[in-house]
């Protein structure tokens, strides 16, 4: 469908029929064999976005305000439109691919799946490949803060030179404001959508990417001059952003390197687009071969 839509597009351009115009977001839906449907998508267009690094910095050995920077993306991404759902990742289950639930999560198709670790999240996304035969991942930081659009939560804060733990102060402020306490894993919809027709965002159900925990020294520019990566955590994004341990299902009961405890950690997937004429190309190859 998509293939078709691309060629329609450009054979409309090619005449002379189609003005720069405001289009709805890209949804799509994909069968595959034995029944099974894939994750409905939204596509983003290529575009930037003015973005504040995860991580910790530090200048001169007192803690740094994080770098801004602009980051450009080349080309469409194409995300979930909502979060798994805990009766996907049951599949994934059943399979003998993904780890179970823990007890007291509600396996429904309006439900996200929640307590689930970033290995859980991993396990899932290599399981849905194999089914789909697509590529799926994680978001990176700058990925999911770009489909966020408006819902993204900057958690850069003025420094204090003088006494920086106003900072932390000013950010656990800000952060213990929101109420935390709910955990009821809500019917798809509850938070709404943003912009782009991706539905709850930065709701009670923060999202796993693939960013790594990154302390990292700044010069007096603000960039980076020395960084120490630590894989073992990862960035996750919902009212806010934190940094959770890998191996954590529920960071209420430990494993959040930073920040307040999210509510509930869960997550969606980034689809890897292949470039149609590659598609194409190995398509005619196939036959070629046939008839060779």
């Amino acid at each position: 469908m998509l293939l078709a839509f691309k060629l329609k597009l450009m054979l409309a351009c090619a005449a002379g029929l189609v003005a720069p115009v405001a289009v709805a977001p890209l949804v799509t839906e994909v069968a595959t064999p034995g029944g099974f449907t894939a994750p409905a998508i939204v596509e983003i267009a290529r575009g930037h976005l003015s973005y504040r690094a995860a991580g910790d910095f530090t200048r001169g050995g007192r803690q740094a305000e994080a770098p801004l920077r602009d980051v450009r993306f080349a080309k469409p991404l194409a995300i979930m439109r909502q979060q798994v759902s805990s009766a996907d990742y049951q599949l994934c289950v059943r399979d003998g691919a993904c780890r179970a639930l823990d007890r007291g999560v509600l396996v429904a198709p309006d439900r996200p799946a929640v307590q689930v670790s970033w290995h859980d999240a991993q396990a899932y996304a290599a399981w849905l490949s194999r089914r789909t035969g697509t590529t799926w991942r994680l978001p990176s930081d700058e990925e999911w803060a770009y489909a966020a659009g408006s819902r993204f939560r900057d958690d850069g804060l003025p420094v204090d030179a003088s006494d920086p733990s106003k900072r932390w102060i000013s950010r656990y402020e800000r952060e213990s404001d929101r109420d935390l306490s709910d955990t009821t894993a809500y019917p798809f919809g509850r938070f709404g959508v943003n912009e782009h027709g991706l539905a709850d965002l930065s709701g009670n159900v923060w999202e796993w990417t693939s960013t790594c925990f990154v302390r990292s020294r700044v010069d007096e520019s603000g960039k980076p001059a020395r960084e120490t990566v630590n894989c073992g955590v990862r960035v996750v994004e919902g009212a806010h952003r934190a940094y959770v341990t890998d191996f954590i299902r529920d960071a209420r009961a430990g494993g959040c390197a930073q920040g307040v405890p999210p509510a509930n950690l869960g997550f969606r997937l980034v689809r890897e687009e292949r470039s149609w004429i590659a598609g194409v190309s190995a398509r005619l190859g196939k036959v070629w071969t046939a008839r060779s």
